[in-house]
């Protein structure tokens, strides 16, 4: 190949990897359009209990544990969600129940074990129905994506009948379901009977269709340092 063929083909090389920047920035920096529900300072814009021996803020930390008689509670935001994108980091260690809730009638997204399955059921979706868990709705290949004691990226989308998650950047959970189609407020759950601690910070969410089109495709795979 000579010379000008050479910087032929090279032009060619950045005009396409123009492009390809051009058509990918608007997805990578997508997320930077979500709005943050939780400040890092106190409970602005969630539904605190009263007494509240339930949840506190440290170190830019939303920290969630049962009170000395193992009640639990579900922290709910005071805005309701219809169809959204909720994306969160979770830690929690040993045997936890929480989870995210949504929606009317209420759908969970599992966070640690079931208490009814005896398993990790985490990114799986609960009905609170006689199926309990059902086969469609269970995250596949959950033990190569959890990082067990860290820091965990959640991403949830609800988008019509469709509930999609992913985890560190992986996608590995879809349920689908017509059940689950009235708008509520987003809930973090502390499960009673059972002595635990969960964690969550870079909460943030917003409604699907307020200029947050390049949401509705999936995530950049996360880099492990991002969740450290």
């Amino acid at each position: 190949m000579n010379t000008d063929s050479n910087s032929a083909f090279r032009r060619l090389l950045l005009i396409a990897a123009a492009a390809l920047l051009t058509a990918v920035s608007p997805h990578l920096s997508a997320a930077d359009e979500l709005p943050s529900i939780f400040n890092g300072k106190d409970l602005t814009g969630w539904k605190a209990p009263e007494p509240n021996p339930f949840w506190k803020v440290a170190d830019g930390v939303l920290v969630g544990e049962n009170d000395e008689a193992l009640k639990g509670n579900v922290l709910y935001t005071d805005k309701s969600f219809g169809d959204f994108v909720l994306e969160a980091e979770a830690r929690w260690s040993g045997e936890i129940d929480s989870g995210f809730m949504l929606r009317k009638p209420e759908l969970q997204l599992q966070i640690g074990i079931s208490r009814s399955l005896k398993r990790d059921m985490t990114c799986s979706f609960y009905t609170g129905g006689a199926e309990k868990y059902p086969e469609a709705g269970q995250a596949k290949e959950l033990a190569k994506f959890l990082k067990p004691g860290d820091w965990n990226a959640f991403r949830l989308m609800a988008k019509g009948d469709t509930f999609t998650v992913w985890l560190n950047g992986q996608k590995v959970s879809e349920y689908v379901s017509p059940k689950y189609a009235g708008a509520a407020p987003i809930g973090l759950q502390i499960h009673a009977g059972l002595k635990m601690k969960v964690e969550f910070r870079n909460i943030r969410a917003k409604a699907l269709g307020d200029g947050i089109k390049g949401l509705e495709s999936s995530p950049k795979e996360i880099p492990p340092s991002a969740t450290k």
